[in-house]
């Protein structure tokens, strides 16, 4: 990773952190729910994404480097607020997947966001219980 995406993805974590999850989680956004990885306690971001059979498609802006990417690893059970009702499911990493392709199927102003704040893209898929 270069060093510019390095620093691309230190600033736009702290925003999103201070700023973008705590209104969020306030709001009737999409919210991704993972359990932490080290406190064990549940980790709300807010995230943008479509569900399509079941499914919930996502990309995540920094892939691996994303907290929740993180703890997705270690514990795959997630809930997903769409709409405002909260949905379980198991959380995939798609590496495979073409990210850009992805966004282009994904909600145009998310997607927007995604690609111009991303450093890192991943797929992300959630199948839902």
């Amino acid at each position: 990773m270069t060093d510019f995406n390095t620093a691309k993805r230190r600033v736009v974590h702290a925003a999103q952190r201070r700023v973008v999850n705590p209104i969020g989680r306030k709001l009737p956004v999409t919210m991704l729910e993972t359990i932490g990885r080290r406190s064990g306690l549940p980790r709300r971001t807010a995230v943008g994404g479509r569900v399509v059979d079941d499914q919930f498609w996502m990309v995540s802006e920094h892939g691996e480097h994303s907290h929740y990417v993180l703890n997705i690893k270690a514990n795959p059970a997630v809930r997903v607020r769409i709409r405002g009702r909260w949905r379980t499911g198991t959380a995939h990493l798609l590496p495979s997947d073409d990210p850009i392709a992805r966004l282009a199927q994904l909600p145009q102003l998310n997607s927007s966001m995604v690609r111009v704040m991303g450093s890192d893209l991943l797929t992300i898929r959630v199948d839902l219980d």
